[in-house]
């Protein structure tokens, strides 16, 4: 289960929005925030971009996308 808190600081961290994500992953608005939010599931290739896009290094990639 994605780390939506964890995501959504490091977005703010970043100054990234929605947006920025939804345009990357080619994918709409609400689909991302959907994603996000854990109300759909996220691909292990959309994850990834998102971690690339967050400079979220391989050690801490499981606590952002693999939470309890």
């Amino acid at each position: 289960m994605l780390n939506s808190d964890k995501i959504k600081g490091r977005m703010k961290e970043r100054r990234i929005v929605q947006a920025d994500v939804a345009k990357t992953l080619n994918l709409a608005e609400p689909t991302v925030c959907q994603k996000i939010n854990g109300k759909r599931p996220m691909t292990l290739d959309e994850a990834k971009e998102l971690a690339k896009m967050l400079d979220i290094s391989d050690h801490e990639f499981g606590t952002y996308f693999f939470a309890n």
